[in-house]
């Protein structure tokens, strides 16, 4: 089990939600940004294939373990979009994500679901993690986990980030924007996904 790993990515809310359930392994979590790494080009079609980039991307210039992460909205009206796409669905240009890149997001989105009614605005995060104990790596460890809940009309809260706001989870009656870091890290798609891994280094260590 490696004692620090990084995560192909420089979004700080990815590096928490990560490194909080990962700290039960004792394992650090970096993020790319702090070795220079280069975004990966996500030409991928899945989230397995862009995780996987991801990570092989960040293994090839660190030569660390790393994890690749992919994730994002599916909504069942939209037909999955914005899928894959959810980072930069309202600025296809964007590499990376902003808060202002996911307030133009959401807005895109509430347009695109205006006059929707509740019941047909079901959606679900979805999230895959891959692990790479190198870049060579030909078993990569793939993780993944999805959290089910509804398209809001309007945003509310002010924790989390991306679709946060938007995002009303049933079994909370509540935005995952206005749930605590220790909640949502339990029932999120991205908590489940990397509790998946952290049982792995737990049975393999």
């Amino acid at each position: 089990m490696p004692s620090q790993i990084i995560l192909a990515s420089g979004n700080a809310g990815k590096v928490r939600e990560i490194q909080a359930v990962l700290a039960e392994s004792s394992i650090i979590v970096k993020p790319q940004s702090e070795f220079a790494v280069p975004e990966a080009d996500e030409i991928g079609l899945t989230f397995v294939e862009n995780a996987i980039i991801k990570a092989r991307n960040a293994a090839v210039y660190t030569g660390q373990a790393a994890i690749g992460d992919d994730s994002g909205l599916e909504v069942d009206f939209l037909n999955g979009e914005p899928g894959i796409y959810s980072s930069r669905y309202a600025n296809a240009e964007s590499a990376e994500s902003t808060e202002s890149d996911s307030q133009a997001n959401n807005a895109k989105l509430l347009s695109a679901l205006k006059n929707v009614p509740m019941e047909k605005r079901s959606a679900r995060f979805q999230c895959v993690i891959v692990y790479l104990r190198h870049d060579k790596d030909p078993t990569p460890i793939i993780c993944q986990a999805s959290w089910h809940g509804f398209i809001s009309n309007q945003p509310s809260g002010d924790k989390g980030f991306g679709y946060d706001p938007l995002f009303f989870v049933p079994t909370h009656h509540c935005h995952a924007a206005e749930l605590d870091s220790e909640t949502k890290n339990q029932i999120s798609h991205r908590g489940q996904a990397i509790r998946q891994l952290a049982e792995y280094f737990r049975t393999h260590s």
